[in-house]
């Protein structure tokens, strides 16, 4: 085999390798788009003599080839992955509202030291006033 070629075809596998890999890689909850760039149908397959679940959804790729390199994921398994993506992203939200809450009684505190503090500043100003009349007079 010609050395060149043999570069090309060595390359061609190691790309055909990273896109499943790639695709491996993507297929996590409702996918939007296959990595090939098709459009995804919802799929139901119908009534087959072997099969023991007919009417079982799938996303899959417009164009799908079972080469590994376009989606055909099951539905329940997409919606789930969804599903516990959206409620981690709930619970992240939830988080941070506590944490915005927690933040607004800080800051109240905060403008009660520095009220308190403004006060004592202006009791130490009017001593200090005070104190140079007595002094200079």
């Amino acid at each position: 085999m010609d050395p060149e070629e043999d570069r090309r075809h060595s390359k061609k596998q190691h790309e055909h390798i990273n896109m499943l890999s790639f695709v491996a890689d993507s297929e996590y909850g409702i996918p939007k788009r296959c990595p090939c760039g098709g459009r995804l149908i919802n799929e139901v397959r119908g009534k087959e003599d072997y099969d023991t679940l007919p009417g079982k959804r799938f996303f899959t790729c417009r164009n799908y080839e079972a080469d590994g390199l376009h989606y055909r994921q099951p539905w329940v398994i997409g919606v789930q992955e969804e599903l516990e993506r959206l409620t981690k992203r709930v619970e992240e939200a939830e988080e941070v509202m506590l944490g915005v809450s927690n933040l607004g009684k800080r800051f109240e505190r905060l403008e009660e030291q520095v009220n308190s503090l403004n006060e004592a500043v202006y009791d130490l100003t009017v001593q200090v006033h005070s104190l140079e009349k007595v002094c200079f007079d």
